[in-house]
């Protein structure tokens, strides 16, 4: 068995939960690349591929990931796995209800469609668990899940069907063609894209007057504006918010993010 994560977070998780349990005995892999945010048209190709790959190049220079477009080699990931497939290989798909995961698995699963009956899903959608204070709660990622309570989880584990199969790849062409900056979960399993600055508006309301270290910043906009993308875009949006006088920026940014500082600019603070 091969269980299939989309963030890196979910994978200690999920091996704490095989410890727990010999049915989920299997490898953990990994898909690196967050189909969430950027361009996906003509993915599939290699004038695509290579487009996505550049947009990524550009964002993450100076950041704390530099090297992570030459580590990202998800159609390798795709490869090794059809060749697992061809040994009689079972995979699941874990996805949490957050667009990250479903984006991804749109991507993946359009690939593996000559796989039905092998390839099984297990979506986390609204669905209530035990956190470890003994509260409920519904939670958007796998790693907020102790891993205790994935036993409860794999439960829910079923093969895509047919019709997912001849359906659920419509979804990816409708969203390769809108090739959108952005992609949001509306709920169940519907992507919606939404223009660059989709998270512009959240992201200045925790803006200050007075200046703030850029990891600072980025600690403020999760926990307080409740962004739902990476960090690495987050930059790229303030980069382009300082470009057009939302917000200054002041810095080395050769020196990397810790040497950056953002403020509203005139001492103005952003309207919530």
């Amino acid at each position: 068995m091969i269980h299939i994560v989309f963030q890196e977070a979910d994978i200690a998780t999920l091996q704490a939960a095989i410890a727990l349990d010999s049915s989920l005995e299997g490898e953990v892999w990994h898909i690196k690349d967050d189909f969430a945010v950027g361009p996906i048209a003509a993915i599939y190709e290699s004038e695509g591929y290579q487009q996505r790959r550049d947009w990524w190049k550009q964002l993450l220079e100076h950041s704390p990931y530099t090297e992570q477009i030459d580590l990202v080699d998800d159609k390798l990931t795709v490869h090794n796995l059809i060749k697992q497939l061809d040994a009689n290989a079972t995979i699941w798909i874990w996805m949490g209800q957050n667009a990250h995961d479903v984006c991804g698995y749109y991507w993946l699963m359009s690939q593996l469609k000559s796989y039905q009956g092998q390839v099984n899903v297990l979506y986390l959608n609204n669905l209530p668990f035990i956190n470890e204070k003994g509260g409920i709660f519904y939670p958007s990622a796998l790693h907020q899940i102790q891993p205790k309570e994935f036993l409860k989880a794999k439960k829910l584990a079923r093969p895509i069907t047919l019709s997912e199969f001849e359906v659920d790849p419509d979804e990816w062409k409708r969203l390769s063609l809108e090739n959108a900056m952005v992609r949001i979960l509306e709920g169940g399993k519907k992507i919606v894209s939404k223009p660059d600055d989709y998270f512009d508006k959240a992201i200045l309301s925790v803006v200050p007057n007075d200046w703030v270290k850029l990891p600072k910043l980025l600690q403020l906009i999760f926990s307080k504006a409740k962004v739902n993308t990476g960090d690495v875009f987050v930059v790229h949006r303030l980069q382009v918010m300082a470009e057009n006088g939302t917000i200054d920026i002041s810095g080395d940014w050769t020196k990397g993010w810790k040497e950056i500082v953002v403020r509203m600019p005139n001492g103005e603070l952003a309207l919530a």
